[in-house]
């Protein structure tokens, strides 16, 4: 983007707006996030601004897959509008298999033979003229293609033809899944994201950080053989015309059933005659209002449906898809942790409708989410299977129903996904302690690779990347939640996703949301938590007691400021906890004291509990003399 203003008359507008909007001031900000507010696209309140754009686009593909050769080839149109203030002179696009071509950057590890040519476009025209393919202009997995001048309100046509032969190993996100059975993402060119606040998305995707996409509209046909079902993002608009009749029916049932109900078993699976008997036959989906469209399709897969109501004021439903290898005895279980996540984030946290009318787990070779598609490798302990379940399956919210750069803020939505984990596991099989997370932040904490979370997604690697994205953020909306409470959380929660679903929130339009939503100045927590470099370390100091009044001092030794737990451990074996949230460290003090009273004699008092961070836990158990 173009921004002309003179840096006085910056500094000059975000100063008053900062002083009209005081409890926003302790941040820091960069300058290009203080241009959105300058240029009236964000607002300090946490809303969008009055001048806030997002561009979009909509999609018509058709795709035929051969799983012999894995060779996927297709057609797409694409409208594209720009809603933004700027006239654009090129458009870039993502060709995400180009990270396995020859010659791309990428962090992540590949076989040689995955190595490819990558994405030929084979024929482009624009506004219906044909335009020499030649002329896109590939670098890795970005494509850039120059256009006459597109102003501000107008819309520009493309018509792509292109292909590409799926990798076969080196499964990461997308792939073949075994002989027969495929998960196939980011398979069509799409158009960046061209924003506020950095313009072109123009990070190339090297299979560390995530993804980054408008939220657009989707018609797809998908061109598979005969005995291959496909799942995908979107709703099937053609049941009858590739399913027999009796499948069809199978579904309908399991769309008005709290019960599991089986669509395809092993039995079906040997009978065969589950598809049309064509040669080829052509699935086709619809999804409107998100930010990526993927698929998987199978010869061999079983599939258990159920549903349940996710809005009672409605009566609406979401319906949710387990297919899997019927060789994988864990997947048969998958099902009914995946309806009970869908129900815990319907009615518990984030109490939120659950907004998709169908999510299906697919059994591959990730741990990857997609809008209304989760890709999970089969696992053989049942508290993991649960937790993977659950964490993927919360993306649903984070991400996709809010839009979030994951590219350069994974801890936008990997943070909630790992909080999500943490209070859903436990709604699943209350035997499950979820601590994901813990132990290596506790380990790394305060080390070099430690940075502030606020650190991009795009300048990490490695354990870096790891504490910063899952728990280290989920630790800070957990703290949080524990400080407001659970029912003054969720409406500041639910006023962020309210006024921000369905568009591009950055940090700090979080961040201002939740204190608006909540009616608190928390900056005092996010600025310590998110932005300052630092660690947690709590210790006991000291215990006094006098008659049968005792009081703990609690040492902050580090800089971040977690929960104050007692486990307190009487003579007689009896057990005392103690809680103290957050805000016991709000006024910046470095020592607490917990008091309590008692009859009996104290034999140890334990500082500490599972989402409590800690450095040094070496100093948090004292014994009683």
């Amino acid at each position: 983007m173009k921004y002309r203003l003179h840096l006085l008359f910056s500094a000059l507008i975000i100063c008053l707006a900062i002083q009209q909007t005081h409890a926003q001031s302790a941040l820091p900000m960069a300058r290009n996030i203080q241009k959105t507010y300058v240029n009236g696209t964000r607002s300090m309140n946490g809303t969008p601004g009055k001048n806030y754009w997002q561009n979009s686009a909509d999609y018509k593909i058709h795709v035929t897959f051969s799983p012999e050769t894995r060779l996927l080839s297709g057609t797409e149109e694409i409208t594209y509008s720009n809603n933004s203030p700027d006239t654009l002179h090129e458009i870039w696009f993502k060709l995400y298999p180009n990270m396995y071509k020859k010659g791309s950057q990428r962090d992540q590890d590949i076989k040689p033979s995955d190595v490819s040519q990558g994405v030929e476009i084979e024929s482009l025209a624009i506004n219906g003229v044909p335009h020499d393919a030649g002329t896109a202009r590939i670098h890795g997995t970005n494509m850039v293609i120059g256009i006459n001048p597109l102003a501000p309100g107008k819309k520009i046509r493309f018509a792509i033809s292109f292909s590409y032969v799926l990798n076969k190993t080196s499964h990461i996100r997308t792939g073949e899944v075994d002989k027969g059975s495929y998960f196939i993402a980011y398979f069509y060119p799409c158009i960046a994201v061209y924003d506020d606040v950095h313009g072109w998305n123009k990070i190339p995707y090297t299979g560390l950080q995530e993804f980054y996409n408008d939220f657009d509209n989707f018609d797809v046909k998908i061109t598979v053989p005969d005995h291959y079902v496909v799942w995908a993002t979107g709703t099937l608009q053609n049941s009858d015309s590739v399913l027999a009749s009796k499948y069809v029916q199978r579904i309908n049932q399991a769309e008005a059933s709290n019960g599991i109900t089986t669509i395809i078993d092993s039995t079906d699976l040997a009978n065969g005659h589950i598809t049309t008997q064509n040669p080829a036959n052509t699935w086709h989906f619809r999804a409107n209002d998100v930010t990526e469209f993927v698929f998987a399709t199978s010869n061999h897969y079983v599939w258990e449906s159920s549903s349940l109501v996710v809005d009672p004021k409605t009566g609406r439903r979401t319906r949710v898809d387990a297919a899997f290898n019927p060789k994988h005895k864990d997947y048969y279980k998958v099902i009914d942790y995946a309806r009970k996540t869908v129900k815990a984030m319907s009615y518990t946290f984030p109490k939120w409708p659950y907004p998709y009318p169908h999510e299906t787990i697919f059994d591959g070779l990730d741990q990857m989410e997609y809008p209304m598609m989760v890709n999970d490798n089969p696992l053989n302990d049942k508290a993991q299977e649960i937790e993977l379940t659950d964490h993927e399956i919360f993306h649903t919210m984070f991400p996709f129903y809010m839009g979030t750069n994951e590219t350069r803020y994974a801890w936008m939505d990997e943070g909630w996904a790992t909080m999500g984990e943490w209070v859903i596991s436990p709604i699943i099989d209350s035997t499950v302690v979820d601590g994901y997370g813990m132990n290596p932040y506790d380990m790394d904490a305060g080390n070099e690779n430690d940075l502030p979370i606020m650190t991009q997604s795009t300048q990490e690697n490695g354990a870096d990347y790891f504490l910063n994205s899952y728990p280290k953020p989920a630790l800070g909306y957990f703290y949080v939640r524990d400080m407001l409470g659970d029912k003054l959380f969720t409406k500041a929660l639910h006023h962020y996703i309210r006024v921000w679903h369905g568009k591009h929130p950055i940090p700090y339009d979080f961040f201002y949301s939740m204190n608006k939503g909540s009616g608190k100045n928390l900056n005092w927590f996010w600025k310590r938590w998110f932005f300052d470099k630092g660690y947690p370390d709590l210790a006991i100091s000291k215990v006094h007691k006098r008659g049968n009044k005792y009081s703990v001092t609690i040492d902050s030794k580090g800089t971040k400021p977690v929960p104050v737990d007692l486990t307190i451990t009487y003579a007689d074996q009896s057990v005392q906890k103690i809680h103290r949230s957050i805000a016991c460290w709000e006024k910046g003090n470095k020592t607490t004291t917990v008091s309590f009273k008692s009859g009996k004699k104290v034999q140890s008092i334990i500082l500490g509990g599972t989402y409590d961070a800690d450095s040094n836990p070496s100093n948090n158990t004292y014994y009683m003399k």
